[in-house]
């Protein structure tokens, strides 16, 4: 398993190397300097030429490019490049993450990347393959965000999130049932946004921030909820989350958590998580996996 330490002198004779991770929304980079230290940096996937300079400026020497844009980056880069299957990227770059952490080591567990949408991988040893996935991701709460509140703004969203209650929003069974009425808890979500429609039609504004946390819990209820039904199916306990729509974003990822361990699942949140595929892309270009 590879892991964050610092690399042996063979390793920092070869100079720098770099991973990038080109997505949907953002470009992901981690770069390893000849001593070893890390460093990681994010960028706008609009700008492919941006992309191939940030590149050009870290010195690597050697690359690796994986996620849906690496054909796009890799045209026209100088220096030594390879393109990185996806799913090994991040299979390789969870494997190091997790090895940051005290946890007792799992040979199968679901691997999810959380971006733009969402894919679940089965990290089976040294196997990653795709087992299924949701178009709901940080794409869903951008675009819904800027139609509810006039946002695009990820960063912004996440803080309102932070501050706001989605019970305000959402229609709970405890707004259906009486306490002891059916054999659910109260504060399940009965209904998502399920208030929102009876509180305007009455003329209420509704707190940005209450519509931001609303969010969260739309995506980051029925993310878990796939994520559970796909672990059961697979016979695996732990479910290891990524991805950049978790980055800052603790309100999305206490929902995630709370459904997930509620449904029997272990709940695993990756330091750095929005980096996984550049790092897994930058340790298989280096040959360290």
């Amino acid at each position: 398993m590879p892991t964050l330490a610092t690399p042996t002198t063979q390793v920092e004779t070869r100079g720098s190397v770099a991973g990038l991770d080109w997505g949907a929304t953002l470009g992901k980079l981690a770069v390893r300097s000849p001593g070893g230290a890390l460093s990681f940096q994010l960028l706008s996937t609009r700008d492919v030429a941006a992309g191939r300079r940030a590149l050009a400026e870290t010195g690597a020497q050697r690359i690796g490019l994986t996620g849906g844009g690496a054909a796009a980056v890799a045209k026209g880069l100088a220096g030594d490049s390879m393109q990185v299957n996806e799913f090994a990227a991040w299979g390789c770059g969870a494997a190091a993450l997790l090895a940051e952490q005290e946890l007792p080591p799992s040979q199968r567990y679901l691997l999810v990347s959380l971006g733009t949408g969402t894919s679940v991988l089965l990290v089976d040893g040294l196997a990653v393959t795709r087992i299924g996935g949701t178009a709901l991701g940080g794409g869903t709460l951008v675009g819904l965000a800027a139609g509810l509140f006039g946002t695009g703004d990820f960063t912004r969203i996440a803080r309102l999130a932070q501050a706001g209650s989605r019970r305000e929003v959402d229609l709970l069974v405890s707004d259906i049932y009486r306490a002891g009425g059916i054999a659910l808890a109260g504060d399940l979500t009965a209904a998502n946004f399920g208030k929102l429609a009876p509180r305007l039609a009455s003329g209420e504004r509704v707190p940005d921030a209450d519509l931001a946390h609303a969010l969260m819990g739309l995506v980051g209820e029925n993310v878990a909820l796939v994520c559970a039904g796909l672990a059961a199916s697979a016979q695996v306990t732990r479910i290891v989350f990524g991805g950049s729509t978790l980055r800052a974003n603790p309100a999305l990822a206490e929902v995630v958590g709370g459904i997930t361990r509620a449904l029997g699942r272990e709940a695993v949140f990756l330091p750095r998580g929005e980096f996984t595929g550049a790092l897994g892309a930058l340790l298989l270009a280096a040959g360290d996996a």
